[in-house]
C-alpha cells in the first residue's frame, strides 16, 4: 500500500499558500485540489491541481487530508466536514471564533477515532521556544517563578486592508488582537507554567474603535503560585514579540521570532545566570536562529502520525479548547468587556 497521503486545502491565501510549500516538499504529500473565493476573479495556474470557490468541491475528491486556512467564522465547519468525509485534518489557529466552535469539533472528532485532528499552534515549532522548553522541562535553571510576556502588531489590520477587514468584525473573527496573534502567547504560557487558576485583565478597543479588542493587559497565576503577565497589543507601531521567562536560577529571554514578513526582528533566546553578587551583571549566553524550520517540522509530526498512528502530542483538540478557554476567560475577567459582548454564557460550560 502506498503511503503517499492526498492533500486538500482549503484556503488559499498567505497561510494557505505557505502550508502548500512545505506540503510540495514532502515527500508523502501529494497535493491535489485547493480552494478560495479568489479564483472567481483570479487567473486559475495551469499545474495540474484543481482549484476550486468552495471547500465542498475538495471534499468530492478522493483525498486523505484537508488543511483548512479558512477565517474564523468558517473553519469549525469546514473541519467538521472533512472529519465527517472520513479525512485527516490540520486546522489553523483559532480553532474557531468562540468554546462553542471548538465543542462542536471535538464532538465530530469523538465519532472518528481513527482520525487524526491538529491544530497550527506554529510557535511550539520554533527552535527558539523548543530549546526553552527543554531548559524549564529539565530544570536547568531551578523552576519557573515568573513570567512577562508582550506580543503586538504594529496596526490591528495588515496592510492588505481588503483581506483582512473580516479580522475587526466579530461576527467573523469572534475577537481581535488576542484571539487572532495573542493566543500564541497565551498557548506559550500555558505550556511553561501550566493551568492558571487565577486570571484578571484589561480590554480595549479605545484605538481603532472596531467591535474587537486592540489591547488586552492579563495578570495570571497558576495553583502553585506562578505569575503570568501579557501585553497582546495592535498599537505597538512596530511588530513586537518578547517572552522573558524568571526562574530559581536564572533568566529566559525570547526576543523576536522568524515569519515570512521578517517584521519581528531577530529570533534570539538570551540565557542569564543569577549571579553570586547583588551586582546585577550576571552572565548571559546568546543564541542566535537564522532558519525558521517550524512550518515544516509541525507538518512531519502530523504526517508521521497519520503514517505511524501515533497520538497528537502538541496542538490537539484539548490543547485547542484549554488555550480558547484561557483566552476567554481574559476577555471574561474584564467585566466591561464581559458585558458588552454577553460573554458569561460562553465560559461557563
Amino acid at each position: 500500500m502506498s503511503n503517499i497521503l492526498k492533500v486538500g486545502i482549503a484556503g488559499y491565501g498567505v497561510v494557505g499558500n505557505r502550508r502548500r510549500f512545505f506540503i510540495d516538499k514532502h515527500t508523502d504529500l501529494k497535493l491535489v485540489a485547493v480552494c478560495d473565493r479568489k479564483f472567481i476573479d483570479q487567473t486559475i495556474p495551469d499545474d495540474n491541481i484543481c482549484y476550486y470557490t468552495d471547500y465542498r468541491n475538495i471534499l468530492d475528491h478522493d483525498i486523505d487530508l484537508l488543511f483548512v486556512c479558512m477565517t474564523n467564522d468558517i473553519a469549525p465547519e469546514v473541519t467538521v466536514a472533512g472529519l465527517n468525509k472520513g479525512v485527516h485534518v490540520f486546522c489553523e489557529k483559532p480553532p474557531g471564533r468562540n468554546l462553542d466552535d471548538v465543542i462542536r469539533v471535538m464532538e465530530s472528532e469523538k465519532l472518528k477515532p481513527d482520525l487524526k485532528l491538529k491544530y497550527g499552534f506554529n510557535h511550539r515549532y520554533h527552535d527558539s521556544i523548543r530549546d526553552a522548553i527543554e531548559i524549564v522541562r529539565t530544570k536547568q535553571l531551578g523552576d519557573v517563578i515568573n513570567m512577562r510576556g508582550v506580543y503586538g502588531k504594529s496596526k490591528l489590520l495588515s496592510f492588505d486592508t481588503q483581506s483582512s477587514q473580516w479580522r475587526t468584525k466579530r461576527s467573523f473573527s469572534g475577537g481581535g488582537i488576542l484571539l487572532d496573534q495573542g493566543i500564541h502567547m497565551v498557548d506559550m504560557m500555558r505550556l511553561f507554567a501550566g493551568e492558571f487558576a487565577e486570571v484578571y485583565s484589561f480590554v480595549s478597543n479605545g484605538y481603532w474603535g472596531h467591535d474587537v479588542e486592540d489591547n488586552a493587559y492579563a495578570l495570571m497565576r497558576t495553583g502553585d503560585g506562578i505569575v503570568a503577565m501579557l501585553h497582546s497589543s495592535a498599537t505597538e507601531w512596530r511588530h513586537r514579540f518578547r517572552l522573558e521567562i524568571t526562574l530559581a536560577k536564572g533568566m529566559i529571554i525570547l526576543s523576536g521570532i522568524l515569519s515570512g514578513s521578517k517584521s519581528y526582528g531577530d529570533e534570539t533566546l538570551k540565557i542569564v545566570y543569577s549571579g553570586k553578587d547583588d551586582r546585577g551583571e550576571p552572565r548571559e549566553v546568546v543564541k542566535c536562529y537564522s532558519e525558521d524550520n517550524s512550518w515544516r517540522d509541525e507538518i512531519n509530526e502530523f504526517v508521521d502520525a497519520i503514517l505511524n498512528d501515533k497520538k497528537i502530542m502538541s496542538g490537539s483538540s484539548t490543547d485547542a479548547l484549554k488555550t480558547m478557554h484561557l483566552v476567554f476567560r481574559i476577555y471574561c475577567a474584564d467585566d466591561n468587556w464581559r458585558n458588552k459582548y454577553n460573554l458569561s454564557d460562553t465560559i461557563l460550560k
